[in-house]
């Protein structure tokens, strides 16, 4: 009964009010208007509308006017970690690793795309045939992402990767069997000992949030630059300089890359550089960055395994400037990086770090590493549940020493013990 009422009610409520001036009201006193609105209208045309129906039609309304539409609930609940919007009739959620499709859905094709543009403009960002992709991010800071069509063939695609009000850090991820307890301690003093660090995973494997609890050990007396497309970082510390890509406008003009902010972060005197993603020829500056003095910087990539992520960088390195020779490209990384944190989303949906690589070197033109720690699976458990431990190699990390300048020598030593 409600759905068939429910059109011209909103059709008068959007009547009546100026959702501009609405949107400069405290939302309590717009959400008073909207229900007495709507109980004038029920009244009025003697509609069969319950109470009940009545405050859900009022909630919903205001969805619509300054939230995401009918998805508006699932970013306040806690579990919910994406939400993807396949078109108007598809809603999928993925609580605690697992995807689950959900009754909501939008009126038609026109709401999603409504509620994708209103999400791009906050940001100063656009969407619509000429330009049908865009990555943004809502107030919370959770992360977005919009396909239109024609590109999205069965209607607009909406992706948003949730921004954790959960305080994350690497003891609460030990705790939650994310990574070992000794694995916490000897990241916590790599990120303390300023070593520059890559975090490489797939996509959902948890590097943002891995990166945001490294970030927890940075000292607050340093100075940081954030460099990222969408902005979902999540530093403390008291001096932060917060840095995001701009796209070109309607000419084609105006754009600002990953590797436009990197090198102008160079002349902001930072003492460290932290970028949300190395995904291009951006890898290029961030490794003179890491190489002249920026130690401690950090970034996330995506790869499968440590020796892929020194791959990917020399690529990267490659599209950036093709002249370079390939032991040239291979020396720098390997002066530049010193960690690589592997981190991967297991069938069960649980996240686990499942590698720390140190890179040792260079023997002849091939970079060389070590594990420090890694991930064993426990071959005789097929439940759904992945079972394993997580070992220590016992290898002597190569930062001891570097470790023993800011007097936490010891402290390593004890947690690289098997």
């Amino acid at each position: 009964m409600r759905s068939e009422h429910y059109g011209r009610i909103r059709r008068t409520v959007f009547s009546s009010i100026d959702a501009a001036k609405a949107a400069d009201q405290k939302h309590e006193t717009v959400q008073r208007e909207v229900d007495a609105i709507i109980r004038d209208t029920v009244r009025t045309e003697n509609l069969p509308v319950t109470l009940s129906e009545q405050r859900l039609m009022g909630q919903e309304i205001l969805h619509d006017m300054f939230g995401v539409g009918p998805i508006e609930p699932l970013l306040q609940d806690d579990s919910v970690t994406d939400i993807m919007v396949n078109g108007p009739d598809q809603v999928f959620v993925e609580r605690y690793g697992k995807l689950e499709l959900t009754p909501l859905k939008f009126r038609d094709n026109a709401h999603v795309i409504n509620v994708a543009q209103r999400i791009a403009s906050t940001v100063g960002r656009r969407v619509d045939e000429t330009s049908p992709m865009v990555d943004a991010r809502l107030q919370d800071g959770s992360r977005v992402n919009v396909v239109l069509p024609p590109l999205a063939i069965d209607g607009a695609s909406i992706s948003i990767r949730k921004f954790s009000r959960r305080d994350l850090t690497l003891a609460r991820l030990a705790a939650r069997g994310s990574l070992s307890g000794a694995m916490s301690r000897v990241l916590e003093i790599a990120a303390a000992c300023r070593m520059n660090m890559v975090v490489s995973g797939g996509t959902g494997s948890g590097k943002t949030t891995l990166l945001n609890a490294l970030s927890r050990h940075i000292s607050a007396h340093e100075r940081i630059v954030t460099i990222e497309d969408a902005a979902e970082l999540q530093l403390q510390q008291p001096h932060v300089v917060r840095l995001e890509t701009r796209l070109p406008n309607l000419e084609g003009t105006g754009q600002v890359t990953q590797g436009d902010l990197v090198r102008n972060a160079l002349r902001m005197r930072p003492d460290r550089i932290i970028l949300g993603e190395t995904r291009g020829q951006e890898a290029l500056d961030v490794l003179q960055a890491m190489n002249t003095g920026h130690d401690g910087s950090m970034t996330t990539l995506h790869s499968n395994s440590p020796r892929d992520a020194l791959s990917r960088l020399e690529s990267m390195v490659m599209m950036a400037n093709g002249n370079l020779p390939l032991f040239t490209i291979r020396r720098q990384i390997a002066s530049a990086v010193n960690l690589i944190i592997q981190v991967e989303r297991m069938r069960d949906g649980t996240r686990k770090v499942t590698s720390i690589a140190e890179v040792a070197g260079m023997e002849g033109d091939v970079i060389v590493t070590q594990d420090l720690f890694h991930f064993s699976y426990d071959a005789s458990s097929f439940d759904e549940e992945v079972r394993g431990s997580f070992d220590s190699t016992g290898l002597r990390p190569i930062f001891a020493d570097r470790a023993r300048y800011f007097g936490m020598e010891n402290a390593l030593i004890e947690a690289m013990r098997p």
